[in-house]
């Protein structure tokens, strides 16, 4: 299925609440390197807050190699599976000006989803995506509640 929207289910995953449940969701994010090749970097539900049905706003380390590559071609394709489904989100992000204040300081850009392709197996069941386990989830969930709130600014 295609469309051009967040579904009820992907806006829940990304409305920047109950992190607690949602730290082990690990999504890849490939962006356009100066080379033509793709480039994989990892975001997390707490680098990543929806605004509305057609807007997201990604939070990533300053002096990235996918932060450079969003600043240059402004493309990124964000997949990840979520309640048995595989998604595949194509993104036009812009940045977003540096908060002076920003606790945890951040390149922000807000994605514009210009496309959602969702797939599933009639032959079998999608059970998980990439997932992780933090090495200290109070400090990491703290950080990304703060970073959440500076998304939202």
């Amino acid at each position: 299925m295609e469309h051009t929207t967040l579904t009820p289910s992907l806006m829940q995953l990304l409305n920047g609440q109950d992190l607690q449940h949602k730290q082990h969701l690990a999504m890849p994010l490939l962006t356009i390197g100066e080379d033509g090749y793709p480039h994989q970097a990892m975001v997390s539900a707490g680098e990543m807050l929806m605004l509305d049905e057609r807007h997201v706003r990604l939070a990533l380390w300053q002096g990235t190699t996918t932060t450079g590559n969003l600043q240059r071609s402004g493309k990124a394709l964000l997949t990840f599976v979520w309640e048995g489904v595989s998604y595949a989100l194509r993104l036009s992000c812009t940045p977003l000006p540096e908060l002076e204040e920003a606790v945890y300081p951040r390149a922000r850009f807000e994605a514009v989803i210009e496309h959602v392709r969702e797939d599933t197996a009639k032959y079998a069941e999608l059970t998980s995506g990439i997932t992780i386990r933090l090495h200290q989830p109070d400090d990491v969930l703290s950080r990304w509640q703060e970073t959440l709130d500076e998304l939202r600014r």
